[in-house]
């Protein structure tokens, strides 16, 4: 069985044999977006996707996408007035 799969990045549409959501040319850029997320939620444990996208760069959209993969979880924390 073959996928038909939309990159999240670039929005190329490309086939595998498993569900993946970035392609060849991205992957590197996913991997990079990912970690800078990681170690950002360590660092600001209680973040959401508004304040990560401010702070990184990257979209809320990506961000929620991590999720909705199942890369990252939602919690229910408590935010701290600074």
């Amino acid at each position: 069985m073959m996928y038909t799969n939309v990159c999240k990045h670039c929005k190329k549409v490309f086939k595998s044999k498993i569900l993946i959501f970035s392609c060849k040319d991205c992957i590197k850029l996913d991997a990079n977006h990912f970690d800078a997320i990681e170690l950002y939620l360590k660092m600001y444990p209680n973040s959401n996707a508004l304040q990560i996208s401010d702070e990184l760069g990257i979209t809320a959209y990506e961000v929620l996408q991590y999720v909705k993969e199942g890369r990252l979880k939602e919690s229910r924390g408590t935010f701290e007035q600074l």
